[in-house]
C-alpha cells in the first residue's frame, strides 16, 4: 500500500490504464458526491465488504479513498491481506479532494 497526496494520486491514476478508483465511504457520504467513475463498496459492511472485494480483479491497481483517509488505509491493508498487490490510499480523503466530483 502507498499513501499518496492528492497530486501524487491524480498523477499516478492518470498514468495507469489498469486502474480502478474505489470509494469505501457510507452511502450517506457518497450522496454528497463521488470521484468520477469510482466503484463504491462501503467498508462498514464488514464481511459484505470482504465478499465484494474478493470479486475484484487482483491484477489491477486500486486507488482507494474515504472521507479523510483512515478507512481507506484500512481498506488497502485488508485488500493487501487478500492478495491485492497494488493499492493506493488517498491522504486527506474526499474531504480534501479538489478534483472533479460527480453524483451516483
Amino acid at each position: 500500500m502507498a499513501d499518496l497526496t492528492q497530486h501524487e494520486w491524480m498523477s499516478e491514476l492518470a498514468a495507469d490504464n489498469n486502474a480502478v478508483v474505489l470509494d469505501v465511504r457510507t452511502p450517506e457520504e457518497v450522496a454528497e458526491g463521488i470521484i468520477p467513475n469510482a466503484k463504491h463498496i462501503d467498508i462498514f459492511k464488514g464481511q459484505g465488504f470482504i465478499d465484494e472485494i474478493e470479486t475484484l480483479d487482483k491484477s489491477k491497481t486500486y486507488f482507494v479513498y474515504c472521507k479523510a483517509g483512515g478507512r481507506s488505509g484500512q481498506a488497502c491493508a485488508v485488500m493487501n491481506q487478500l492478495g491485492f498487490k497494488k493499492t493506493h490510499n488517498l491522504l486527506g480523503g474526499f474531504s480534501q479532494w479538489q478534483g472533479e466530483v460527480s453524483s451516483l
